[in-house]
């Protein structure tokens, strides 16, 4: 990796699981995986492109598009589409590394993807995000490599220059240069299905999935997330915070061996978006209390002793609806909140039992996590992909080592605790390939089931792979962080092998005899 360009959040996010692997005793009982590991180093393609659209002042706009297609030995690419400025190539393959072993952890047959661009959509008008998003899918669904220098994109070029200089209808079966019913070499429900995430809402992905059906006249799942009238799933942007807390609610159980809930628990979130506004409802109506939330300019914190209540919790939704900030809330509830600008929200907390990185990658710093520590903070669980940095996470997993069950700080890192999100995405590609619509009661019983099954294979990885090599004595947690990378591991790393992605150079590899 040093020969290559410097990507910070690819390298932070393949050395930790490296660390994770190395740490455990998987590689001294089954050396012939570390061939797997290598395979992993690189994603199977990465796909650049410009996306070229028109403002309101009627002038031409430029970005650049990304789709990084990880692996996809388990399944289709699957994996979101982020619309913001700082996306770059490290932080789509960090994302896209994370999202193969999140999708492998939901036992759905997905492989790991992720895309976007550097557009920003705020301060952007309606019709300007709309016009972004037709170009942006038109132009990942032509992206074409050197094969396809014939054929399909011959015409596809062809019919973008006739047409210029033309009135002829794109739609008509006349037209010399028709597309439709083209497929894509790169997307489709069965090669690449994106989804949304930062910047990108069931709105945007609605539009994304016209400019594919219009230009291949095919209704097909080949994107999640969208609204329910073009076959959207219930629940889907509730499902990574409602997965959160599930999984959290595992978490719990195990350490109290089931004499505890979330019930009474005081709860600092960080972020505001839709992971943060339903992990905060849902431990809400499970009796919990929420004691922050933040966006990238500051912070807010209950000012009562009941903490963030529903009023308070709608009126942020409902603010972030419309793309603003906290700072912009409401004079009627400035009475029940504090802001405080420019920081995050966890040393603005005092006792907390639980804390939950839900805005962005590396937003929980080593300080943070020693402030949360000395809080009489318990249990962290990622909301977001990568929320801590390395030197928080070593905070949390000394701390673990070295206390009881009962005293000791538990983490669950994303990859883990916020597969929620993938799961119904998942569902949404099962209900659209039946034409069947799955009820809110039905969506979220597979949900709660598929945390319950991360955190049992999580926990069983830990303590067959994890435990012997911590040394660990038998009143100290296990470590949900190895876990869940060798858990997630194991299973891609067979799907390769069972598919000829890789082998020993001598006979047959050994496989895991390993049930997770």
């Amino acid at each position: 990796m040093s020969e290559k360009p410097s990507e910070p959040e690819f390298e932070q996010a393949y050395g930790d699981l490296i660390s994770a692997l190395e740490a455990s005793s998987l590689f001294q009982k089954h050396p012939e995986y570390r061939i797997a590991l290598k395979r992993l180093a690189d994603p199977e393609r990465v796909i650049q492109f410009q996306v070229i659209w028109e403002d309101d002042a009627h002038e031409v706009q430029v970005n650049t598009g990304y789709r990084v297609q990880f692996n996809s030995c388990l399944g289709p690419y699957k994996g979101g589409t982020r619309f913001h400025p700082t996306v770059t190539i490290s932080i789509l393959k960090f994302l896209a590394l994370e999202q193969t072993f999140k999708n492998a952890l939901t036992g759905l047959n997905l492989g790991g993807a992720k895309g976007g661009s550097d557009f920003d959509p705020k301060g952007k008008s309606d019709n300007e995000i709309r016009r972004f998003c037709v170009a942006y899918m038109n132009e990942l669904r032509f992206v074409f490599s050197a094969q396809h220098l014939s054929g399909e994109w011959a015409r596809s070029k062809a019919c973008h220059v006739y047409h210029m200089f033309t009135d002829c209808n794109l739609n008509s079966e006349s037209c010399p240069t028709n597309t439709q019913g083209m497929t894509s070499p790169y997307i489709g429900p069965n090669k690449d299905i994106p989804a949304g995430d930062i910047g990108v809402t069931s709105r945007e992905v609605g539009w994304m999935f016209g400019a594919y059906k219009v230009r291949t006249s095919h209704w097909e799942c080949c994107i999640t997330g969208k609204p329910l009238a073009l076959g959207g799933t219930l629940l889907k942007a509730e499902s990574t915070g409602y997965g959160l807390i599930y999984y959290l609610g595992h978490m719990i159980n195990y350490v109290s061996n089931g004499r505890e809930t979330l019930h009474s628990r005081k709860v600092a979130i960080s972020g505001s978006g839709n992971v943060a506004q339903y992990a905060a409802l849902k431990a809400i109506e499970l009796g919990a209390t929420i004691v922050s939330l933040s966006d990238s300019l500051g912070t807010v914190t209950a000012v009562s002793e009941k903490g963030i209540g529903l009023d308070d919790l709608r009126n942020i939704m409902q603010l972030k609806k419309h793309r603003k900030q906290l700072h912009e809330l409401k004079e009627s509830h400035k009475e029940s909140l504090r802001y405080f600008a420019g920081s995050r929200p966890w040393k603005h907390v005092n006792a907390v039992d639980i804390a939950l990185p839900c805005a962005t990658q590396n937003e929980l710093s080593e300080s943070d996590a020693e402030w949360l520590v000395a809080a009489g903070c318990r249990y962290v669980a990622e909301g977001s992909n990568m929320g801590c940095t390395q030197k928080a996470i070593g905070v949390f997993e000394r701390h673990r080592q070295t206390h009881r069950i009962g005293e000791a700080v538990w983490f669950a890192p994303g990859k883990a605790a916020n597969v929620g999100g993938s799961a119904v995405s998942g569902f949404e590609m099962a209900q659209n390939s039946q034409r069947v619509s799955w009820s809110t009661e039905k969506v979220d019983k597979k949900l709660r089931a598929i945390m319950a099954s991360c955190f049992q294979s999580g926990l069983s990885a830990a303590e067959q792979y994890a435990m012997a090599a911590e040394k660990r004595e038998t009143d100290r947690l296990p470590s949900l962080l190895a876990g869940s990378n060798i858990a997630g591991f194991i299973k891609v790393a067979e799907a390769m092998l069972a598919e000829g992605d890789w082998w020993q150079g001598k006979g047959l590899s050994r496989r895991i005899n390993c049930k997770l």
